[in-house]
C-alpha cells in the first residue's frame, strides 16, 4: 500500500487516536476519519473503544500464533466489521496468508461492502459470510478449527448465539461485549407477580427500570456460569470508562479444562430462583457437568 494511505507522525494531541502504521484509508472507509483526515468526538470515542478492546485481544492472538500460524478468528454479528478490520490492520496483515478473520453477518449489504473494502485494501486474510448463526454452525465456508470467537455489541440473544457457536466449535478463546439484553428481562417481567408473591427477592426487579437493568446484569451472570460450566476460565472487566458507553462489560473466556459442576449447579439454582426455568435451553450446560459424582 502506498505511503499516502499510511498514517504519518501525528501531532501530540492526535497521537492516541491514529497509530503510526495504521491505514488511513481504512479509517476513512469506517467513517472514523473524515475525508480530510479529521476526527469528531463520536469517532474518537468509537476508536478508543476498539483500540482498548484490541489490547485485550492481542495477547490471545499471540498465544494462538505461538502454536500455529494459521490462526482462525470468527467475528459474529460483525456489522461493518470495525473490530475485524482493525485487528487485521494492526496485527495480522504483515503475517502473510496464514491468519484468517471471518466476519459473520446476516445483512447482505454489509457483507458486500466489507468484501469490497477488504479487496480494495488488499486484506487477503479476511472473508465475509452472509450466514445466520445456525447456518454458521456447520457451514463448509468455515474451517473446522476456530481459535477465537468475538462478538462486539451483538444485540440481545445474538451474544448467546455467538457463545453457542463458540462452544460447538470448542473455540480456545471467546471475547464478548454484550449489548441490549432484553430476553431475560422480558421473562422476569412476565413472571413478576408470581415471584413477588413467592418472596422478597423479586423486589430486585419490581420497577420497570430495575427490571431492565437487573435483567441485563443477570444475563451476563448466567452467561459466565454457562461458560465456566463448559470448562472456560473467565476475566470479566469493563471495556472503557462508563462515561464512554453504558454497554461496557467485557467477558474474556479461555478454554482450560473439564466442565465445572459447581458452575452448572449454580446456573441451575439461579434459573429456578429467579423464575427463569423456560430459558434452560438458552443457557445450556454439558451433560458431563450435571452428572452425579
Amino acid at each position: 500500500m502506498g505511503k499516502e494511505n499510511r498514517a504519518k507522525a501525528a501531532p501530540p494531541e492526535n497521537k492516541y487516536e491514529v497509530r503510526p502504521d495504521q491505514s488511513v484509508e481504512l479509517l476513512k472507509e469506517l467513517h472514523i476519519l473524515t475525508r480530510d483526515g479529521k476526527m469528531n468526538q463520536d469517532s474518537r470515542r468509537k476508536l478508543k473503544q476498539v483500540y482498548h478492546l484490541t489490547q485485550f485481544i492481542e495477547p490471545l492472538l499471540r498465544d494462538v500464533l505461538a502454536e500455529h500460524a494459521d490462526l482462525r478468528l470468527v467475528d459474529h454479528g460483525a456489522g461493518k466489521s470495525y473490530l475485524g478490520f482493525i485487528l487485521y490492520d494492526l496485527f495480522l496483515k504483515q503475517l502473510g496468508a496464514g491468519p484468517q478473520i471471518y466476519g459473520i453477518e446476516t445483512r447482505d449489504e454489509l457483507v458486500a461492502r466489507s468484501r469490497e473494502l477488504a479487496d480494495r485494501l488488499g486484506f487477503a486474510g479476511m472473508s465475509f459470510l452472509n450466514l445466520s448463526v445456525a447456518e454458521s454452525m456447520h457451514s463448509q465456508a468455515l474451517p473446522e478449527r476456530i481459535d477465537v470467537v468475538t462478538a462486539l455489541h451483538a444485540c440481545d440473544t445474538a451474544t448467546d448465539d455467538a457463545i453457542r457457536f463458540a462452544l460447538e466449535r470448542q473455540s480456545r478463546f471467546i471475547v464478548l461485549v454484550p449489548c441490549c439484553q432484553a430476553e431475560v428481562a422480558s421473562v422476569l417481567r412476565r413472571n413478576k407477580a408470581e415471584q413477588l408473591a413467592a418472596g422478597a427477592l423479586a423486589e430486585m426487579w419490581r420497577h420497570p427500570i430495575q427490571t431492565r437493568e437487573f435483567g441485563s446484569h443477570v444475563t451476563n451472570v448466567l452467561r459466565c456460569l454457562q461458560l465456566e460450566a463448559h470448562g472456560y476460565q473467565l476475566n470479566v472487566t469493563e471495556l472503557v470508562g462508563w462515561e464512554h458507553s453504558m454497554k461496557n462489560e467485557l467477558i474474556i473466556a479461555s478454554r482450560k479444562g473439564a466442565p465445572q459442576r459447581r458452575a452448572a449447579r449454580r446456573l441451575e439454582e439461579l434459573l429456578s430462583m429467579l423464575g427463569l426455568d423456560e430459558l434452560r435451553g438458552r443457557f445450556f450446560v454439558p451433560a458431563s457437568a450435571t452428572a452425579q459424582s
